[in-house]
């Protein structure tokens, strides 16, 4: 079946559900927003009442990166880390733009365009150029350059899902992981080939009306296992689990969804070991942190406390008659609280 075209119908309401095939347009400023008190808002609210980002992760055992572009009109931010799990060597670089300025964020999560730029420093993301293939450009004043080719061919199975978010709002998120991805990185004078590597991608768009406060738990994981096949899992929680859940697991270009998902770990100790369990029992996975990219902001409007830890899962996935064990594959976490 052909990919849904737009998110919000003529009515001005949201799709709710999960889209196999896709959505082409989140098209937020068709939506009807509306006060709790069902009083409608104005074009400019809705205009600035919408938040947008992008994260992508290309993993190996060799290299770790991170990338964000994220986009809340009244501010836009970008952050790049790259960590070495073998020297441990880790840099971080995170930048700001009021009113979003340098700041280009086109709503459509299989075909568009991400691009942040302040002074010297510019990262592009570009699923529109080549079909089947979303480009990552980051060119940073320091001389640090990452080009990658994430494969995005007609064979994958991206998770697409929409859900409530508090009373007046909703977000969609459009999420893969193991994707096969070819480039290279350049980083302190070292080189990187990401096709010697072996490096995996997994891609994170997500817009919509969030909640004015919010907070999520998150998982992401792209290896490959001994027999070749690649393996990518997304698991949430706080976020999108209004009637559904952005839980799944890729093996190779197959989605298997996923239930419920606890996290548990200790917020004053989050270098501890994290767990990880599902309500279907599909998941039973321990997460031992390596490092954090983390960030605190606490302004007048806007507040975030973000810890991304990257760091190496351990345990089992259950799935499709067989059991698939995990020793120490290098994958992500995040605990993030957010006042948007």
């Amino acid at each position: 079946m052909p990919a849904l075209h737009c998110l919000i119908d003529a009515s001005g309401q949201p799709r709710y559900g999960l889209f196999p095939d896709g959505v082409e347009e989140i098209n937020y400023l068709d939506f009807e927003l509306r006060t709790v008190m069902d009083k409608p808002r104005s074009q400019l609210a809705r205009r600035f009442g919408a938040n947008q980002f992008q994260f992508i992760s290309l993993l190996s055992p060799e290299l770790i990166v991170g990338v964000a572009i994220v986009d809340l009109k009244l501010v836009s931010s970008a952050f790049v880390y790259l960590f070495d799990p073998h020297t441990r060597r880790f840099d971080e670089f995170s930048f700001l733009q009021p009113l979003a300025r340098g700041t280009t964020f086109e709503s459509r999560p299989g075909s568009g365009r991400a691009v942040f730029e302040k002074g010297r420093n510019r990262i592009t993301v570009d699923a529109a150029g080549e079909a089947g293939v979303r480009q990552l450009l980051v060119e940073l004043a320091d001389g640090t350059r990452i080009d990658a080719r994430i494969d995005e061919g007609a064979s994958q199975q991206p998770l697409s899902i929409c859900t409530r978010a508090g009373y007046t709002g909703w977000v969609f998120t459009r999420k893969t992981a193991a994707r096969v991805c070819t480039g290279s990185v350049s980083w302190r004078g070292q080189q990187f080939d990401l096709r010697q590597l072996g490096a995996l991608a997994a891609v994170d768009w997500t817009a919509g009306f969030m909640r004015r406060e919010t907070f999520w738990n998150w998982g992401s994981l792209s290896c490959r296992l001994p027999d070749g096949r690649r393996l990518g899992f997304n698991l949430a929680a706080g976020v999108n689990e209004t009637g559904f859940t952005e839980n799944g697991i890729w093996l190779d270009d197959q989605l298997i969804k996923v239930d419920m998902v606890d996290f548990q770990f200790d917020r004053a100790k989050p270098l501890e070991p994290w767990r990880l369990r599902s309500a279907d029992g599909q998941v039973d996975l321990q997460f031992e942190p390596a490092g954090t990219r983390q960030e605190k902001l606490n302004a007048l409007l806007l507040a975030s406390n973000f810890k991304q830890h990257f760091g190496q899962f351990s345990g089992e996935l259950r799935i499709a008659g067989e059991t698939l064990t995990l020793d120490g594959a290098w994958g992500l976490v995040e605990d993030h609280y957010a006042r948007w």
